[in-house]
């Protein structure tokens, strides 16, 4: 399974737990479906599916997990029109106009009687942690929902001491050095999307894609003072992303290199895929890690 984004949280403290004692933490907070009047369910599942009942998937040091979110689904327009249905109802019947506070529980009793009935989803968010680099990576594009599933973990693990990753340097002032000066680190190759962003508090943003990147109308942008907030770059042919200001890597793709690595490994079965995928991504990304630090001065844990 291949990571399409990945948020970043450098572990402040040595990772001391095995897979089979982080298993027994999460099964405190295992996936359940929601309940009748419940909006949402959330719990951890089996990162390799259904072949596995394992909550951990283990390789080479580095140890999966899933976490598996459940919502239902009322339409605001349903809900509503239903709600306007009630309150004139009982308007005409008492003649007399109800209070914000009766409609609000009016309302109220609505969706409670509504959600047994409600549509749901799910979606699941994988994560994994590399205790001997002291990281937590978790595929995932939305900061929020990254925040979501570490909150979580550590409600799990009783705490667990991690800080998104801080460089010494500003990520957007070096990528907006690449783009001026067209030079960027050997190892990593700019590509043909960007987004710059004026230093103002309500600052214009320039967006582009599929766009030459050495064009003199983006030098202009940079001259005036943009600066670029995500850049699209390739590293040494293996990996490509939009790297963002937070250091947060959107679109994550494993290049056909890595790609034909992973296809030479005869495999059995899909756990047995799922292991020799997982073993490759880890050992990519454990390696993109200490370049990405380098690119913006080193790290900062201060």
């Amino acid at each position: 399974m291949w990571f399409k984004n990945l948020t970043i949280f450098r572990l402040t403290e040595t990772f001391t737990l095995t897979p089979g004692e982080l298993e027994q933490k999460l099964q405190t907070l295992q996936f359940r479906s929601c309940g009748p009047h419940e909006e949402f369910s959330f719990g951890w599942t089996q990162p390799v599916g259904k072949s596995s009942d394992q909550l951990v998937h283990a390789a080479n040091g580095f140890m999966m997990l899933c976490g598996k979110k459940e919502e239902k689904v009322l339409p605001t327009a349903v809900v509503n029109e239903m709600l306007q249905e009630k309150i004139g109802e009982i308007e005409d019947r008492e003649a007399r106009k109800l209070s914000k506070k009766e409609r609000t529980t009016l309302k109220d009793e609505l969706i409670f009687e509504l959600l047994p009935k409600a549509f749901r989803f799910s979606r699941k968010t994988y994560a994994y942690i590399d205790p001997k680099g002291g990281w937590l990576l978790i595929d995932s594009a939305s900061a929020k929902s990254a925040e979501d599933l570490l909150s979580s973990l550590r409600k799990c693990l009783g705490s667990l001491p991690a800080i998104p990753l801080n460089t010494i340097d500003k990520p957007s002032v070096n990528m907006t050095q690449w783009l001026l000066t067209q030079e960027a680190p050997e190892d990593l190759t700019v590509e043909d999307e960007c987004e710059l962003r004026a230093l103002e508090e309500e600052g214009g943003i320039i967006r582009c894609k599929k766009h030459d990147l050495s064009a003199p109308e983006i030098k202009n942008h940079l001259d005036t003072g943009k600066q670029a907030i995500k850049l699209a770059v390739n590293w040494a042919g293996r990996i490509a992303f939009v790297l963002d200001e937070h250091l947060a890597l959107k679109r994550l793709r494993f290049l056909d290199m890595v790609q034909e690595q992973a296809a030479d490994i005869d495999t059995g079965s899909a756990a047995e895929r799922f292991d020799a995928d997982f073993t490759i991504m880890t050992g990519e990304l454990a390696e993109l890690l200490p370049r990405l630090i380098a690119w913006f001065g080193g790290e900062n844990r201060a």
